[in-house]
């Protein structure tokens, strides 16, 4: 298989996660740049990744401006056609405004940009990343102004009776409350999915944490698990 990386005006995180993918998972990556419209040469056993950044400059809202590009209008057909996503950051707020995820992204309740490490956990089992991660509390890196998940209670009802929320932010032990949670999310959600369980989005970056260098590997059990069959 391999991975699609799309480069928006603006993307910060689109090498990191180049590197992370191909250095450390030894994964084959291409870029593909924003305006280009062919995604012809991915199957749906392959996996387009968003990444973090500031897309055209995070005018309007965060990603509003990306979802109109030429790239994103083959990336929702590519996804609604079963072909695996993973927006990260960025690229989460991205596919939020594109509709392939529910919710929206707002500013942090503390009004401040957040550069810490995280914990986080996943809940649920019936999609391919949670199962690859399994009950390992995950140590991740978060860099963002704008992740503060929100959707009305029909939508939050739905994600939780659906299995859609993916990870929670917790403390190092694992236990989800709202001193874990560094932007003030709705349930301390830090990461979702959809119905179909092919498209992904989640506010840290597991691509800052797959380096043995940097003495954290926690980001390679989320990574990993887009490079398997399922």
């Amino acid at each position: 298989m391999k991975f699609g990386v799309i480069v928006f005006p603006g993307s910060n995180c689109d090498r990191d996660m180049m590197h992370a993918l191909q250095d450390d998972l030894k994964q084959d990556v291409v870029m593909l740049w924003h305006k280009d419209r062919d995604l012809s040469a991915f199957s749906k056993e392959d996996c387009i990744v968003l990444p973090g950044g500031f897309s055209y400059g995070d005018y309007l809202r965060c990603g509003a401006l990306a979802r109109f590009s030429p790239m994103m209008e083959q990336v929702i057909n590519f996804a609604n056609s079963g072909g695996k996503v993973l927006g990260v950051c960025n690229g989460f707020q991205i596919l939020c405004e594109s509709g392939l995820l529910p919710g929206v992204l707002l500013q942090n309740d503390h009004q401040k940009f957040v550069c810490k490490n995280v914990f986080i956990k996943s809940e649920a089992n019936s999609n391919f990343v949670s199962r690859n991660v399994e009950d390992k509390v995950l140590k991740i890196p978060v860099a963002h102004g704008e992740g503060r998940y929100f959707a009305d209670a029909t939508t939050m009802e739905n994600l939780k009776q659906n299995d859609q929320i993916v990870f929670r932010y917790c403390d190092e032990q694992g236990e989800v409350h709202i001193d874990a949670n560094p932007n003030g999310s709705a349930s301390n959600i830090a990461g979702i999915c959809n119905a179909g369980r092919n498209v992904f989005g989640m506010m840290p970056h597991p691509e800052r944490a797959t380096s043995a260098a940097l003495n954290n590997v926690d980001g390679r059990f989320i990574l990993e698990a887009f490079t398997q069959m399922n």
